[in-house]
Protein backbone atom coordinates (compact mmCIF):
# COMPACT_ATOMS: atom_id res chain seq x y z
CA UNK A 1 0.00 0.00 0.00
CA UNK A 2 1.46 3.32 -1.06
CA UNK A 3 1.47 6.64 0.86
CA UNK A 4 -0.91 8.10 -1.69
CA UNK A 5 -3.40 5.37 -0.97
CA UNK A 6 -3.28 6.16 2.75
CA UNK A 7 -3.41 9.98 2.40
CA UNK A 8 -6.22 10.10 -0.09
CA UNK A 9 -9.56 9.67 1.65
CA UNK A 10 -12.10 7.46 0.05
CA UNK A 11 -14.99 9.32 -1.55
CA UNK A 12 -18.10 9.40 0.57
CA UNK A 13 -21.12 8.27 -1.26
CA UNK A 14 -24.09 10.13 0.14
CA UNK A 15 -27.67 9.08 -0.02
CA UNK A 16 -29.29 10.66 -3.07
CA UNK A 17 -32.11 13.07 -2.27
CA UNK A 18 -35.53 11.57 -2.62
CA UNK A 19 -37.23 12.10 -5.91
CA UNK A 20 -39.38 15.25 -5.96
CA UNK A 21 -37.66 17.01 -3.00
CA UNK A 22 -36.46 19.91 -5.15
CA UNK A 23 -39.86 20.19 -6.75
CA UNK A 24 -41.58 20.39 -3.34
CA UNK A 25 -39.13 23.08 -2.22
CA UNK A 26 -39.82 25.12 -5.34
CA UNK A 27 -43.56 24.67 -4.88
CA UNK A 28 -43.29 25.85 -1.27
CA UNK A 29 -41.52 29.02 -2.38
CA UNK A 30 -44.35 29.79 -4.79
CA UNK A 31 -46.96 29.11 -2.12
CA UNK A 32 -45.22 31.58 0.19
CA UNK A 33 -45.71 34.26 -2.46
CA UNK A 34 -49.47 33.74 -2.66
CA UNK A 35 -50.39 36.37 -0.01
CA UNK A 36 -48.24 38.96 -1.76
CA UNK A 37 -49.62 38.05 -5.19
CA UNK A 38 -53.14 38.25 -3.80
CA UNK A 39 -52.39 41.70 -2.41
CA UNK A 40 -51.08 42.84 -5.80
CA UNK A 41 -54.13 41.40 -7.53
CA UNK A 42 -56.67 43.12 -5.28
CA UNK A 43 -55.00 46.49 -4.73
CA UNK A 44 -52.99 47.03 -7.93
CA UNK A 45 -53.94 44.87 -10.88
CA UNK A 46 -57.73 44.94 -10.50
CA UNK A 47 -57.92 48.73 -9.93
CA UNK A 48 -55.56 49.37 -12.86
CA UNK A 49 -57.60 47.19 -15.21
CA UNK A 50 -60.81 48.87 -13.98
CA UNK A 51 -59.36 52.31 -14.73
CA UNK A 52 -58.19 51.28 -18.22
CA UNK A 53 -61.54 49.71 -19.13
CA UNK A 54 -63.55 52.58 -17.67
CA UNK A 55 -61.51 55.18 -19.54
CA UNK A 56 -62.75 53.78 -22.85
CA UNK A 57 -66.35 53.21 -21.85
CA UNK A 58 -69.35 55.47 -22.27
CA UNK A 59 -72.01 55.86 -19.60
CA UNK A 60 -74.07 53.25 -21.41
CA UNK A 61 -71.21 50.73 -21.34
CA UNK A 62 -70.14 51.00 -24.98
CA UNK A 63 -66.68 51.74 -26.34
CA UNK A 64 -65.80 55.41 -26.80
CA UNK A 65 -62.79 57.68 -27.19
CA UNK A 66 -64.66 60.69 -25.88
CA UNK A 67 -63.21 60.38 -22.38
CA UNK A 68 -59.67 60.37 -23.72
CA UNK A 69 -60.42 63.34 -26.02
CA UNK A 70 -61.73 65.22 -22.96
CA UNK A 71 -58.20 65.15 -21.55
CA UNK A 72 -57.32 67.92 -24.00
CA UNK A 73 -59.89 70.29 -22.47
CA UNK A 74 -58.71 73.44 -20.70
CA UNK A 75 -59.69 72.15 -17.27
CA UNK A 76 -57.86 68.83 -17.70
CA UNK A 77 -54.72 70.40 -19.16
CA UNK A 78 -54.66 73.09 -16.48
CA UNK A 79 -54.96 70.54 -13.67
CA UNK A 80 -52.26 68.37 -15.26
CA UNK A 81 -49.91 71.33 -15.61
CA UNK A 82 -50.43 72.35 -11.99
CA UNK A 83 -49.91 68.77 -10.84
CA UNK A 84 -46.62 68.61 -12.73
CA UNK A 85 -45.60 72.03 -11.38
CA UNK A 86 -46.45 71.00 -7.82
CA UNK A 87 -44.62 67.69 -8.12
CA UNK A 88 -41.55 69.10 -9.87
CA UNK A 89 -41.12 72.04 -7.48
CA UNK A 90 -41.51 69.97 -4.32
CA UNK A 91 -39.25 67.26 -5.75
CA UNK A 92 -36.53 69.82 -6.54
CA UNK A 93 -36.76 71.51 -3.14
CA UNK A 94 -37.04 68.23 -1.28
CA UNK A 95 -34.16 66.63 -3.21
CA UNK A 96 -31.75 69.51 -2.61
CA UNK A 97 -32.55 70.04 1.08
CA UNK A 98 -32.87 66.32 1.75
CA UNK A 99 -29.49 65.56 0.16
CA UNK A 100 -27.88 68.32 2.23
CA UNK A 101 -29.51 66.98 5.38
CA UNK A 102 -28.33 63.44 4.53
CA UNK A 103 -24.74 64.67 4.25
CA UNK A 104 -24.98 66.46 7.59
CA UNK A 105 -26.48 63.38 9.25
CA UNK A 106 -23.75 61.06 7.96
CA UNK A 107 -21.06 63.51 9.05
CA UNK A 108 -22.11 62.86 12.66
CA UNK A 109 -20.47 59.41 12.62
CA UNK A 110 -21.84 55.89 12.72
CA UNK A 111 -22.12 55.69 16.52
CA UNK A 112 -23.82 59.05 16.96
CA UNK A 113 -27.10 58.86 18.88
CA UNK A 114 -28.26 62.04 17.13
CA UNK A 115 -27.70 60.38 13.76
CA UNK A 116 -29.83 57.37 14.63
CA UNK A 117 -32.52 59.55 16.16
CA UNK A 118 -32.65 61.86 13.12
CA UNK A 119 -32.95 58.96 10.68
CA UNK A 120 -35.74 57.48 12.80
CA UNK A 121 -37.61 60.79 12.85
CA UNK A 122 -37.21 61.10 9.07
CA UNK A 123 -38.70 57.64 8.65
CA UNK A 124 -41.77 58.76 10.61
CA UNK A 125 -42.15 62.18 8.97
CA UNK A 126 -41.84 60.70 5.47
CA UNK A 127 -45.17 58.94 6.13
CA UNK A 128 -46.75 61.84 8.01
CA UNK A 129 -49.27 63.09 5.48
CA UNK A 130 -52.93 63.17 4.70
CA UNK A 131 -55.52 64.70 7.00
CA UNK A 132 -53.18 64.90 9.99
CA UNK A 133 -50.57 66.95 8.14
CA UNK A 134 -53.19 69.26 6.62
CA UNK A 135 -54.74 69.89 10.04
CA UNK A 136 -51.31 70.64 11.52
CA UNK A 137 -50.60 73.32 8.91
CA UNK A 138 -54.10 74.78 9.23
CA UNK A 139 -53.59 75.05 12.98
CA UNK A 140 -50.23 76.73 12.41
CA UNK A 141 -50.59 78.95 9.33
CA UNK A 142 -54.29 79.53 8.68
CA UNK A 143 -55.98 82.84 9.47
CA UNK A 144 -56.46 81.77 13.10
CA UNK A 145 -53.32 79.67 13.25
CA UNK A 146 -50.94 79.83 16.17
CA UNK A 147 -47.99 81.26 14.21
CA UNK A 148 -50.20 83.65 12.23
CA UNK A 149 -51.75 85.13 15.37
CA UNK A 150 -48.40 85.31 17.17
CA UNK A 151 -46.72 87.24 14.34
CA UNK A 152 -49.69 89.55 13.92
CA UNK A 153 -49.85 90.42 17.61
CA UNK A 154 -46.10 90.80 18.16
CA UNK A 155 -44.73 92.14 14.85
CA UNK A 156 -47.83 93.13 12.89
CA UNK A 157 -46.97 90.66 10.10
CA UNK A 158 -49.75 89.06 8.08
CA UNK A 159 -48.26 85.79 6.81
CA UNK A 160 -51.68 84.43 5.88
CA UNK A 161 -52.14 87.02 3.13
CA UNK A 162 -54.94 86.18 0.70
CA UNK A 163 -55.34 82.57 1.77
CA UNK A 164 -52.24 81.18 0.05
CA UNK A 165 -52.30 78.10 2.28
CA UNK A 166 -55.41 76.77 0.54
CA UNK A 167 -54.07 77.09 -3.01
CA UNK A 168 -51.18 75.78 -5.07
CA UNK A 169 -48.56 77.73 -3.08
CA UNK A 170 -49.83 76.22 0.13
CA UNK A 171 -49.69 72.73 -1.34
CA UNK A 172 -46.04 73.29 -2.32
CA UNK A 173 -45.16 74.24 1.26
CA UNK A 174 -47.07 71.35 2.81
CA UNK A 175 -45.82 68.73 0.35
CA UNK A 176 -42.21 69.82 0.91
CA UNK A 177 -42.68 68.91 4.56
CA UNK A 178 -42.80 65.17 3.79
CA UNK A 179 -40.63 65.28 0.68
CA UNK A 180 -37.47 66.27 2.57
CA UNK A 181 -37.47 63.33 5.04
CA UNK A 182 -38.36 60.95 2.21
CA UNK A 183 -35.29 62.18 0.32
CA UNK A 184 -33.17 61.53 3.40
CA UNK A 185 -34.42 57.95 3.58
CA UNK A 186 -33.81 57.10 -0.10
CA UNK A 187 -30.58 59.10 -0.65
CA UNK A 188 -28.65 58.24 2.50
CA UNK A 189 -27.63 54.76 1.22
CA UNK A 190 -26.08 56.39 -1.85
CA UNK A 191 -23.98 58.70 0.33
CA UNK A 192 -22.97 55.76 2.50
CA UNK A 193 -21.82 54.00 -0.69
CA UNK A 194 -19.06 56.56 -1.20
CA UNK A 195 -16.06 54.65 0.11
CA UNK A 196 -13.43 56.49 2.14
CA UNK A 197 -10.72 54.80 0.05
CA UNK A 198 -11.84 56.77 -3.00
CA UNK A 199 -11.32 60.07 -1.23
CA UNK A 200 -8.00 58.90 0.18
CA UNK A 201 -6.86 57.90 -3.30
CA UNK A 202 -7.89 61.28 -4.72
CA UNK A 203 -6.06 63.14 -1.94
CA UNK A 204 -2.94 61.01 -2.41
CA UNK A 205 -2.94 62.04 -6.08
CA UNK A 206 -3.02 65.71 -5.09
CA UNK A 207 -6.74 66.43 -5.47
CA UNK A 208 -8.37 69.05 -3.27
CA UNK A 209 -11.71 68.58 -1.55
CA UNK A 210 -13.46 70.53 -4.27
CA UNK A 211 -11.81 68.51 -7.01
CA UNK A 212 -12.79 65.26 -5.31
CA UNK A 213 -16.46 66.23 -5.19
CA UNK A 214 -16.51 67.66 -8.72
CA UNK A 215 -14.69 64.77 -10.40
CA UNK A 216 -15.53 61.78 -8.19
CA UNK A 217 -18.29 62.38 -5.64
CA UNK A 218 -20.87 64.31 -7.67
CA UNK A 219 -20.59 62.15 -10.83
CA UNK A 220 -21.11 59.01 -8.75
CA UNK A 221 -24.04 60.51 -6.82
CA UNK A 222 -25.80 62.07 -9.81
CA UNK A 223 -27.75 58.94 -10.88
CA UNK A 224 -28.87 58.29 -7.30
CA UNK A 225 -29.81 61.95 -6.81
CA UNK A 226 -31.84 62.10 -10.02
CA UNK A 227 -33.49 58.78 -9.25
CA UNK A 228 -34.47 59.96 -5.78
CA UNK A 229 -35.85 63.19 -7.24
CA UNK A 230 -37.98 61.16 -9.67
CA UNK A 231 -39.30 59.11 -6.76
CA UNK A 232 -40.24 62.34 -4.97
CA UNK A 233 -41.98 63.56 -8.12
CA UNK A 234 -44.10 60.40 -8.32
CA UNK A 235 -44.85 60.60 -4.60
CA UNK A 236 -46.18 64.16 -4.88
CA UNK A 237 -47.96 63.56 -8.17
CA UNK A 238 -50.06 60.74 -6.71
CA UNK A 239 -50.78 62.35 -3.31
CA UNK A 240 -54.43 63.11 -2.67
CA UNK A 241 -55.54 63.24 0.98
CA UNK A 242 -53.56 66.33 2.01
CA UNK A 243 -54.74 68.33 -1.02
CA UNK A 244 -58.33 67.15 -0.53
CA UNK A 245 -58.38 68.63 2.97
CA UNK A 246 -56.61 71.89 2.14
CA UNK A 247 -58.42 72.68 -1.12
CA UNK A 248 -62.19 72.55 -0.66
CA UNK A 249 -63.07 74.64 -3.73
CA UNK A 250 -61.69 74.35 -7.24
CA UNK A 251 -59.57 71.62 -8.78
CA UNK A 252 -56.00 72.89 -9.07
CA UNK A 253 -54.47 69.42 -9.50
CA UNK A 254 -55.48 66.21 -11.25
CA UNK A 255 -56.42 64.15 -8.15
CA UNK A 256 -58.92 66.81 -7.12
CA UNK A 257 -60.35 66.97 -10.64
CA UNK A 258 -60.86 63.20 -10.47
CA UNK A 259 -62.69 63.69 -7.18
CA UNK A 260 -65.01 66.21 -8.79
CA UNK A 261 -65.69 63.90 -11.74
CA UNK A 262 -66.63 61.04 -9.43
CA UNK A 263 -68.52 62.85 -6.67
CA UNK A 264 -69.71 66.21 -7.98
CA UNK A 265 -73.46 66.82 -7.96
CA UNK A 266 -73.07 69.45 -10.67
CA UNK A 267 -71.15 67.37 -13.23
CA UNK A 268 -73.29 64.26 -13.32
CA UNK A 269 -72.33 61.26 -15.41
CA UNK A 270 -68.60 62.08 -15.46
CA UNK A 271 -67.32 58.95 -13.73
CA UNK A 272 -65.69 57.65 -16.91
CA UNK A 273 -63.92 60.98 -17.35
CA UNK A 274 -62.47 60.37 -13.90
CA UNK A 275 -61.20 57.00 -15.14
CA UNK A 276 -59.55 58.72 -18.11
CA UNK A 277 -57.88 61.24 -15.79
CA UNK A 278 -56.67 58.40 -13.59
CA UNK A 279 -55.29 56.61 -16.66
CA UNK A 280 -53.41 59.79 -17.55
CA UNK A 281 -51.86 59.84 -14.09
CA UNK A 282 -50.94 56.15 -14.35
CA UNK A 283 -49.09 56.81 -17.61
CA UNK A 284 -47.16 59.73 -16.11
CA UNK A 285 -46.20 57.78 -12.98
CA UNK A 286 -45.23 54.72 -15.07
CA UNK A 287 -42.87 56.84 -17.18
CA UNK A 288 -41.32 58.44 -14.10
CA UNK A 289 -40.87 55.12 -12.31
CA UNK A 290 -39.39 53.57 -15.46
CA UNK A 291 -36.73 56.29 -15.53
CA UNK A 292 -36.20 55.76 -11.79
CA UNK A 293 -35.60 52.03 -12.35
CA UNK A 294 -33.00 52.77 -15.03
CA UNK A 295 -31.14 55.18 -12.78
CA UNK A 296 -31.38 52.76 -9.86
CA UNK A 297 -29.84 50.01 -11.97
CA UNK A 298 -26.94 52.28 -12.87
CA UNK A 299 -26.46 53.30 -9.23
CA UNK A 300 -26.52 49.70 -7.99
CA UNK A 301 -23.32 48.99 -9.95
CA UNK A 302 -21.20 50.76 -7.37
CA UNK A 303 -23.37 50.84 -4.22
CA UNK A 304 -22.70 47.58 -2.39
Amino acid sequence: MSVADVATPAPVVGTPPPTGAGRRSSLGAYLALLPFLGFLLVFLIVPTVTVIVGAFQSEGGGFTLGNVRALTSDAALNSLWKSVLLSASTAAIGAFLGALLSYLILSLGERSLLRRATLSVCGVLAQFGGVTLAFAFISLLAINGVLTQALQSSLGLDIYGSGWLFGLNGLIVVYTYFQIPLMVIVFTPALEGLRPQWREAAVSLGATTGQYWRQVGFPLLTPAFLGSALLLFANAFAAYATAAVLVSQGNPISPLLIRSALTSEVLLGQANLGFALALQMIVVVAIVMGLYALLLRRTSRWIK
